[in-house]
């Protein structure tokens, strides 16, 4: 029996606003912040990997004693405590524009969340965006609460062995010594829940984190009261096989839903990040079966209505799914609280309800439930489209409910403090209150270029300085020979062009690449007149053994005695890393297999540094490239053939770089500056920095999503979810009578030639069966044909109701004739109602196929969707 107790630091009462900074993570993204914690004890400050709690807490009492006696060190430290008071205090966009929705309530559920190397609780590009957008939303003042897992071990740290093959460690994280809270509730006992899994019920307790303005709340199962085998659900990120997902998702969806209203908290609004939380739309309809006495169509109407969810996979393998037997096992309880047979609930995660070989899809699920959902790019959005497109049979690809909302970064966490002062000196201060307005970004042009270089020049100084202290790290830890150690010294130039690849090492995203021909690379690296360097790091998943190979690949060349201080690969891949890598090098490389990235955030860090991107064009690239902000490898060839794929994109690489980058590089005027790079660095700063930063995404999700689909929540919860009823019940005489639905004829002048500037009268009659005209949309869609007389690409023009007789119902309208040459149109019938969701939501779509004759699902195949 062990009793356990807790020993938290001894620190003066004049040092508790240090505390109280520590605990909130703004610091994280505040210069004035950081310097503070450094000022306490730069030894300590990068032992603990810049953990101010824990630096505290191993500070000697006189070392804090001596802190509260300096006067210089207390200005500085009411001063940073002032700043974070001023920031928690200052009106916020939010509450300036939407202020009179100030009672909205948004919950934020991400598996991973990734705002400092301090707090290991991410693996890669979905917990960092994850991180910048709660980092936003507190710095815009959205009403948003966020919920994800507390790792005990998070995800693992990297060492390479002696022959470059990745190894992993997990070392523990020691909460109590983290900026982070256990939550108690006002008798002083943990705040926890409970989860039904089979046989038993698993203890999660919670944790919080303050961002700013907003709390995350961290759940836990590593309880003493737990079985050994549950305390490990919340043991690492992404560990465990399919098993352990379940449960890790489990916990994360239904138990987050239970931690926020044992916290007191309903949200009006709940955002899946990613496909992981999806369970969390079963325990708000439950909860609202079991307090509201909802039915369950009832509850799935509300339910729906006030989620929202993002997507951030392009390929169908990367999205979550269960076996049905596993479904059974796990939720044989859960399921009888729905009151709805089993295959029914199966059914909501699969794109074929009634097809019992089909997995659960935690997608599907997400998707089938939330009112508003999107891809992370254009390009995203139109691949997500064309993957989910058989969830909604009959509707064109275009207009397959998935919209796209483009990644960003949070710029004050990737900025450097020598391009902060330059564009606090140049811009003004409004760059920082107003990082959207373009025309600030504009006056970059009137930053000196020799001011600019000099700050690049610092800032790559550094990323050399940095990369020899890991390396030397590295060689220690095999107990290397003085003089490799003494090597190291002349590894990295601090002056020659440097490229840096830093990310999640997947073999989609082809490291390697620009490895594939070696005499060529030789020549450039070795250049006595232009030479280059590259930088790597990044993470394999420990399970992705080819991936791993490519680290191998890359750690060998490191080790060639002629390439040695040329290439370097940089091991454990953390922010820290990330931080000096995007603000250290000149050139960020991205070489992904068109289209599989989704977004790939990494490159909009680079540019608010000076640093130009080189990319495929593919993810936000596609969007942020304009021909003079960088480069772009190909013009958005898609192939089949990966081999040659990779053939010709290697080639198109290598060229771009002795042709382009490396010779503008090094082109120098009187003055020894690069004055066209210098051009290059300022369009990319005006282009990408005002349009690519998580300010923008956050406001795009608020005004598109958040907002409209908490209105609607709150809309169908009036008088105890009246109208939510009447929705469901709609719903289920459009499932019931949709069939006696159709099209009878379409009349208009169409063989004839129509004149640009004249419009062509449709007339549509349309047996309209137990349906009131109110209740459905009819629409023309119209387009140019394409030589096998199909639409491409389309508009919906609505039709205006014009007499009925019994079921039958004439509708009107006019197409406009604007562009010469050959067109074509159909007609459509929708089921409509004003607190619909959007107008697929029922599934049901009736098409003119010329013969009076109903179809939902076939004539859609004719109209090509191109998206926009």
């Amino acid at each position: 029996m062990i009793q356990k107790f807790t020993v938290v630091p001894r620190v003066p009462d004049r040092l508790r606003p240090l505390m109280a900074i520590a605990h909130n993570i703004w610091w994280t993204w505040n210069s004035n912040a950081m310097a503070l914690f450094r000022r306490v004890d730069i030894d300590a400050w990068e032992e603990t990997r810049h953990n101010p709690v824990l630096m505290i807490g191993t500070l000697p009492p006189e070392r804090l004693q001596s802190l509260a006696e300096d006067d210089a060190f207390l200005v500085h430290m009411d001063s940073v405590y002032k700043e974070l008071q001023t920031y928690l205090a200052y009106p916020t966009w939010y509450s300036k524009v939407y202020g009179q929705h100030m009672d909205l309530k948004i919950a934020y559920f991400s598996m991973e969340f990734g705002f400092h190397e301090c707090l290991p609780l991410y693996s890669g590009g979905l917990g960092v965006l994850s991180g910048d957008h709660m980092k936003s939303v507190s710095d815009l003042g959205l009403p948003v609460i966020g919920v994800g897992l507390c790792y005990q071990q998070g995800y693992y740290r990297q060492f390479l062995n002696l022959d470059g093959w990745q190894q992993e460690h997990y070392p523990e994280n020691d909460f109590y010594n983290m900026p982070i809270s256990l939550m108690r509730d006002a008798d002083g006992h943990e705040v926890s829940v409970e989860v039904q899994l089979p046989g038993r019920k698993v203890r999660v307790r919670v944790w919080r984190l303050s961002i700013g303005r907003n709390p995350l709340y961290l759940l836990d199962t590593n309880l003493p009261d737990n079985a050994p085998n549950d305390r490990e659900i919340t043991a690492r990120l992404y560990g465990g096989d399919v098993d352990m997902r379940i449960r890790q998702e489990i916990v994360l969806g239904i138990g987050g839903i239970r931690a926020l209203a044992r916290l007191g908290i309903h949200p009006t609004t709940c955002h899946m990040n990613e496909g992981h939380a999806a369970f969390l739309a079963m325990e708000r309809i439950r909860q609202l079966m079991t307090e509201h006495r909802l039915g369950f169509n009832d509850a799935c109407e509300a339910v729906a209505a006030g989620n929202v969810f993002t997507t951030h996979t392009p390929v169908p393998a990367g999205n979550d799914r269960f076996p049905a037997d596993m479904m059974r096992n796990y939720f044989k309880d859960y399921f009888g609280e729905l009151q709805v047979p089993m295959e029914t609930f199966l059914g909501m995660g699969r794109v074929e309800p009634r097809d019992g070989h089909e997995e659960f899809c935690m997608t599907v699920l997400a998707l089938r439930l939330a009112s508003h959902s999107n891809g992370v790019s254009r390009l995203h959005g139109r691949i997500s489209r064309r993957m989910w497109k058989r969830m909604w049979p009959g509707v064109p690809e275009r207009e397959i409910p998935i919209a796209s909302i483009t990644n960003g970064v949070h710029g004050q966490t990737w900025l450097s403090d020598e391009f902060a002062r330059l564009y606090e000196r140049y811009l003004g201060p409004r760059w920082l209150e107003e990082p959207l307005n373009t025309r600030i970004w504009e006056r970059v042009g009137e930053i000196p270029d020799s001011e600019l270089w000099r700050a690049k020049e610092r800032l790559r100084e550094r990323l050399v300085s940095f990369a020899r202290h890991r390396l030397r790290t590295q060689l220690q830890r095999f107990g290397s020979h003085r003089v490799k150690l003494a090597a190291v010294e002349e590894a990295l130039d601090p002056e020659i062009l440097t490229i840096g690849f830093a990310r999640r090492f997947a073999t989609y995203k082809r490291a390697t690449l620009l490895l594939t021909d070696m005499p060529r690379l030789r020549r450039l690296l070795l250049d006595r007149e232009r030479p280059v360097q590259l930088v790597f790091a990044g993470k394999a998943h420990p399970n992705d053994h080819p991936a791993k190979e490519l680290i191998r690949q890359v750690a060998h060349l490191q080790r060639d005695e002629e390439l040695k201080h040329r290439i370097v690969f940089l091991e454990d891949y953390d922010l820290e890393i990330a931080r000096y890598m995007v603000q250290g090098v000149d050139v960020w490389l991205n070489t992904p297999q068109r289209p599989l990235e989704a977004s790939g955030t990494s490159g909009m860090k680079g540019p608010l540094n000076g640093v130009l991107n080189l990319s495929i064009l593919d993810g936000w690239w596609v969007e942020g490239y304009r021909g003079d902000n960088g480069w772009a490898i190909g013009t958005g060839e898609e192939y089949t053939d990966r081999d040659y794929q990779n053939q010709v994109e290697s080639g198109a690489l290598y060229e771009i770089l002795e042709r382009e980058v490396v010779p503008l590089f090094y082109l120098r005027g009187p003055d020894a500056l690069p004055r066209e790079w210098i051009r290059l660095m300022k369009a990319s700063i005006r282009s990408i920095a005002p349009v690519f930063n998580t300010n923008r995404m956050v406001e795009e999700y608020a005004e598109r999503l958040y907002l409209p689909a908490s209105l609607q929540y709150k809309l169908l919860a009036q008088k105890d979810f009246e109208i939510a009823r009447s929705l469901a019940a709609w719903k289920g005489r459009v499932q019931e009578r949709w069939h006696e639905v159709r099209v009878l004829s379409v009349e208009s002048d169409a063989n004839r030639e129509l004149e640009i500037g004249s419009d062509l009268e449709v007339r549509a009659t349309v047996h309209l069966g137990g349906f009131a005209p109110a209740e459905v949309i009819v629409e023309l869609l119209h387009g140019h044909l394409d030589s096998g007389g199909e639409i491409l690409s389309q508009d919906a023009l609505p039709l205006a109701f014009q007499s009925s007789q019994g079921p039958v119902s004439t509708f009107v309208g006019a197409i406009p004739c604007q562009e010469a040459g050959r067109h074509g149109f159909t007609v459509r019938v929708l089921p409509h109602r004003r607190d619909q969701s959007h107008k697929f939501d029922t599934g049901k779509v009736t098409w003119w196929t010329g013969d009076g004759s109903l179809t939902s699902e076939m004539i859609a195949e004719k109209v090509v969707g191109v998206a926009d």
